[in-house]
């Protein structure tokens, strides 16, 4: 499933392709995704402006002129693509689409000429539609955790959510609840920054107080230099993300430990090797020799 970085590469090509752009018209080739879309999803987008494309942990948000937002997720196999009038440029590293055309299920004709393709082999993605006064409470919402990459996330707010937990250090920032958008790429590579066991308990990353110790303020400075480093290379394509001019990720050419069992440990001087374990039904890859 795509994570943070690719998420957001996501959001910031639709951006450019659909901010400030009318809805001239929307094609739903398929209503059967994670749940179906609402019979009238068509006509409320049709026409509407789009105001602005956030994001909010895995989730995209399309702010629309109606008041309503729409709630995108791309699931285990989704992605975008914009295809522009006119415009016959492949990207560097270009995934060819023709033999996955019938996996398009919904189409965004924009007013510039430009259209916006939602493709799901799986369909385990979703679209649904939110009144913008209503969206604090939307229960795929309220219950999510900081923003890794926000001013507000600091040692002092991880401490304080794995204070006292019994689970392992990977287990809780898993935990959408504790921070919003990690996934198991960049929990494992920011674990592996910060010279951390995957297994070493959560609590102790605060003391008794609850207060951050050294270990929390390494953490957090590691999961942001991840998530920024991985954004910056348009996010990891081991299987289905694509950026939406059909590039591919790049940051999976440089995991220093995930997938990367058997090999020797990056850290200089470190004479560990790459460990593959299972903790909770996913695989965790460390260095059993520097993370501690």
């Amino acid at each position: 499933m795509p994570e943070l970085p690719e998420v957001e590469t996501v959001r910031r090509g639709l951006a450019e392709a659909m901010e400030g752009q009318r809805l001239a018209k929307i094609e739903v080739r398929r209503r059967d995704l994670r749940w179906p879309l609402p019979k009238d999803f068509a006509e409320r987008l049709k026409g509407k402006t789009v105001t602005g494309i956030g994001r909010r942990a895995k989730y995209l948000l399309a702010d629309l002129s109606s008041g309503d937002v729409l709630l995108m997720h791309l699931g285990m196999s989704g992605s975008f693509h914009v295809f522009r009038e006119k415009d016959d440029r492949l990207g560097r590293y270009h995934h060819e689409r023709k033999k996955h055309v019938a996996h398009d299920h919904v189409v965004f004709h924009m007013s510039s000429g430009a259209s916006v393709t939602f493709n799901d082999p799986r369909r385990f993605g979703s679209m649904k539609l939110v009144a913008r006064a209503k969206l604090e409470a939307e229960p795929l919402l309220n219950g999510l955790g900081p923003e890794p990459l926000g001013n507000e996330f600091d040692a002092a707010m991880l401490a304080r959510a794995c204070h006292g937990k019994k689970t392992s250090l990977k287990a809780a920032l898993l935990d959408q609840r504790v921070v919003a958008g990690l996934g198991n790429i960049y929990v494992c590579e920011a674990l592996y920054c910060a010279r951390l066991s995957p297994k070493r308990m959560a609590a102790t990353i605060a003391g008794r107080n609850g207060k951050p110790n050294e270990r929390a303020a390494r953490l957090v400075e590691c999961i942001k230099a991840v998530l920024n480093a991985a954004i910056r290379d348009g996010g990891s394509s081991l299987r289905d993300h694509r950026l939406t001019d059909g590039d591919l990720g790049m940051f999976q050419h440089h995991f220093r430990v995930y997938d990367r069992e058997g090999a020797p440990c990056p850290t200089p001087d470190c004479r560990g090797t790459v460990k593959r374990i299972v903790q909770n039904g996913r695989s965790t890859f460390y260095c059993p020799v520097c993370q501690k």
